[in-house]
């Protein structure tokens, strides 16, 4: 399992196979069979999106996520989502008590969701510079419940120079200061050009931080949507989501494994999760693989139960 103490040793074991991983993610899937790799050997978290609709209802309470992880699913490991506990992030009496909760319970607090900030890649210096500071608050809360990483968005506009450019500048800062709090900083393909694992690549080499690293997320991979939008609207151009994954995998402290529909034989419907989970082993991964459920087919808790079906599957095969 990767620390945050181990962070840069294991991205530069990343990057000496990360030459590989890609060429063979060109040539296609099956040819990952050939590459060497250790025994796979990945932990599962849960990710709390994947109730987002239990909590925004008030059926769960915030600091419930922890226990419902572990009593409901026997998951040892969680990764927070701020925008279900937006106003608190210094309060010391909330921190505490999710602490607690995850502790009395034998789960670890992996990594807390950053959403809600200001663009990170605004084109717009000021609203970067706020970008940061307001970023800075939580990366004290993740070092509070002793989380490793914070994910975070890099959303902006402009050209993608622009975005590069802004990308690593708001990235590198955000880096240097998270060094004095022993957290990394993970970006997410989550949308815009964040999606384009070839831009975002391109801006983990600038960076060059040890701090800094992906969250590949197997199933957000639309680069741009019909109306401009980031959510709402039909995607007009997606990036291939294999493609993707390989080429994030060699800057992975995480990884999201995103969920949505299952067939009969209970695998994802629209995402190849073994080939997915071949592209994670291949590039030596060791760590948490979060469930990310959000299909509107089953309800929140049996497409969770899915997700961990199938991946307890899958790890098994390739044990």
């Amino acid at each position: 399992m990767s620390s945050s103490s181990d962070f840069s040793l294991s991205r530069r074991h990343f990057l000496v196979a990360s030459a590989g991983l890609i060429g063979s993610a060109s040539l296609g899937i099956a040819t990952l069979d050939a590459v060497a790799a250790p025994a796979f050997d990945f932990e599962i978290s849960l990710a709390q999106w994947s109730l987002h609709k239990a909590l925004f209802a008030g059926e769960i309470k915030a600091l419930d996520f922890p226990v419902v992880a572990r009593k409901t699913y026997d998951i040892g490991a969680v990764e927070y989502v701020n925008q279900f506990f937006m106003d608190k992030a210094k309060d010391q009496t909330f921190l505490r008590q999710l602490k607690q909760r995850a502790e009395d319970n034998g789960v670890v607090n992996s990594l807390i969701m950053i959403d809600g900030e200001p663009e990170m890649a605004s084109a717009d210096k000021q609203i970067r510079a706020a970008a940061i500071e307001g970023h800075k608050k939580w990366i004290e809360a993740a070092r509070y419940l002793d989380c490793t990483a914070i994910r975070i968005n890099l959303h902006g506009e402009g050209t993608e120079a622009e975005w590069k450019k802004h990308s690593t500048e708001t990235l590198r800062a955000l880096c240097e200061f998270s060094d004095d709090f022993n957290i990394n900083i993970l970006v997410e393909n989550h949308g815009g050009f964040s999606s384009d694992a070839k831009l975002l690549t391109d801006v983990m080499r600038a960076v060059d931080h040890s701090r800094c690293g992906t969250m590949p997320d197997f199933g957000n991979f639309c680069v741009r949507r019909r109306d401009g939008d980031m959510w709402e609207s039909p995607c007009v151009e997606q990036y291939d989501i294999y493609k993707g994954v390989a080429e994030l995998m060699p800057y992975a402290g995480a990884v999201s494994a995103k969920s949505f529909d299952f067939d009969e034989q209970g695998n994802e419907s629209s995402i190849d999760f073994r080939a997915m989970l071949k592209l994670v082993k291949a590039a030596n991964y060791q760590g948490y693989v979060g469930i990310e459920y959000e299909g509107n087919k089953l309800s929140e808790e049996a497409g969770i139960r899915a997700t961990k079906k199938l991946l307890d599957t899958i790890r098994a095969e390739m044990a």
